[in-house]
């Protein structure tokens, strides 16, 4: 009994390590943290962007699927191909359709990669998501 037991654990442990669990966020120490000074959130000022939780659950979804957080840029990656590889070199878009989809877009912010070779005109993506079963209905590259 104990042998077919050890067997199935040598065969599932090292499969364990194909599933890397989802990285925490990075805290600033202490001494950078005090010197944080919050804002008023009320009245609303300029460049501030409230998001319904259904869409930015949405954006969160359709993001996961676009840019996977575990991805990396492949060996001998030129630096625009790194870039590429950045959640912050892409802009996002997002407006309810009907039925409960919400749809989000994805595009190169305009010239943040361009240092690296000519301008960017075709990349990104548009997502249909389904806000009731939080499922992808559709991409449109």
């Amino acid at each position: 009994m104990k042998r077919p037991l050890l067997a199935l654990a040598c065969v599932l442990l090292p499969a364990c390590a194909l599933f890397r669990p989802y990285p925490k966020p990075a805290w600033a120490p202490a001494s950078e943290a005090a010197q944080v000074q919050f804002p008023r959130f009320d009245p609303p000022e300029k460049g501030r962007r409230t998001l319904e939780g259904p869409m930015l659950r949405a954006i969160q979804l359709a993001l996961d699927d676009f840019l996977p957080w575990d991805v990396q840029p492949h060996a001998g990656a030129t630096a625009r191909e790194q870039c590429l590889y950045r959640r912050d070199s892409f802009d996002t878009t997002a407006a309810p359709g009907p039925d409960g989809v919400m749809f989000v877009r994805f595009t190169v912010r305009d010239g943040v990669c361009d240092a690296h070779g000519p301008p960017i005109l075709d990349m990104g993506a548009t997502y249909a998501v389904d806000t009731r079963l939080w499922r992808i209905l559709a991409v449109q590259r």
